[in-house]
C-alpha cells in the first residue's frame, strides 16, 4: 500500500519562497519508479512540475518552473520536496505528489501515468 502525504505550502507573496513536501511510504521501488510534482490551478489541467527517478539523480523540471523549482529528496526519511522560489501569481495551485511505477523517461509527463497521488497541498501566491 502506497500513501503519499504533502505538507508546506500556504499562503505567500510575490516573490516569496517556499518548500512543499511529501512523505512517503509503501513505496517498494524498481529502478523505473518515478516520483513526481505536479499542480493544478482552478479551472485548468494538471500540469507537470518536476520528477525524479529512483534509479539516478536526474531530476526534470518543466518549462514555466525550471530555474526556480528544485526537487530534492531524502532517501533515508523517504521524503521529497520541491523548494519554490520567486513565486509568481501563476504558480498558484493545489500542488500534488504522485508515484509512477516502470515509467519511462518519455511518460513522466503525463499525469495518468501515474498509480498513486497524495491529496495536495494549496500554495496561493498573492500580488
Amino acid at each position: 500500500q502506497v500513501t503519499l502525504a504533502e505538507s508546506g505550502g500556504g499562503l505567500v507573496q510575490v516573490g516569496d519562497s517556499v518548500t512543499v513536501s511529501c512523505a512517503t511510504s509503501g513505496v517498494t521501488l524498481p529502478g523505473s519508479t518515478v516520483v513526481a510534482w505536479f499542480r493544478q490551478a482552478p479551472g485548468k489541467d494538471r500540469e507537470f512540475v518536476a520528477a525524479i527517478f529512483r534509479s539516478d539523480s536526474n531530476k526534470y523540471y518543466g518549462d514555466s518552473v525550471k530555474g526556480r523549482f528544485t526537487m530534492s529528496r531524502d532517501k533515508a526519511k523517504k521524503t521529497v520536496s520541491l523548494q519554490m522560489v520567486n513565486l509568481q501569481a501563476e504558480d498558484s495551485a493545489v500542488y500534488y505528489c504522485a508515484v509512477g511505477l516502470n515509467l519511462i523517461l518519455s511518460s513522466i509527463w503525463t499525469p495518468s501515468r501515474y498509480q498513486y497521488w497524495g491529496q495536495g497541498t494549496q500554495v496561493t501566491v498573492s500580488s
